[in-house]
């Protein structure tokens, strides 16, 4: 299945109601080059009554529903697109992580159609994954590495007097 066209409507949907949230997950793991697959997207926000708001008018332009988890403590908002089987998790706190800012400081700007997605770190994911620490979490965590590891050999290293080389 090719997710751009998903991606693409979920982010013009954001982008229309002003929402701004990092993707994160397994998702963005695959955006950054993981061989993982995932069934949902899964969103870091910053939690306001007004980022409230906005996924409700995400839902409405999506066609989908906003529910809320029986789990409030969670922070968790789901977003359902039953004719298409999408399913959108917004966190307002997740495993690993010290705060939303502290993640989006890290996350990199994916152009997608005619807007984009913040996507989280490889550190991030990781790190969210560990904390976390479910079995589907921890199945993944050799996968995640390795992609960090070729992320990181690939980047630019400094030589003498600050010039930028490539390995």
């Amino acid at each position: 299945m090719d997710a751009r066209p998903v991606l693409e409507r979920v982010a013009r949907g954001m982008a229309e109601v002003g929402l701004e949230a990092v993707l994160i997950g397994n998702a963005a793991a695959a955006l950054r080059g993981a061989p993982v697959t995932t069934i949902d997207l899964d969103f870091f926000f910053h939690r306001s009554p007004g980022t409230v708001g906005k996924l409700k008018r995400l839902a409405n332009r999506l066609n989908g529903t906003m529910i809320r988890p029986h789990y409030p403590v969670s922070g968790l908002y789901r977003i359902s697109v039953e004719e298409e089987g999408l399913q959108l998790d917004f966190m307002g706190v997740i495993h690993g992580a010290k705060s939303y800012y502290s993640v989006r400081s890290r996350a990199n700007w994916f152009p997608i159609g005619d807007t984009g997605l913040w996507v989280a770190s490889l550190v991030d994911i990781l790190k969210s994954k560990r904390a976390a620490g479910r079995p589907r979490d921890r199945a993944v965590l050799e996968t995640l590495e390795k992609t960090l590891r070729a992320e990181e050999e690939s980047k630019p290293k400094k030589g003498a007097g600050g010039a930028t080389k490539r390995k």
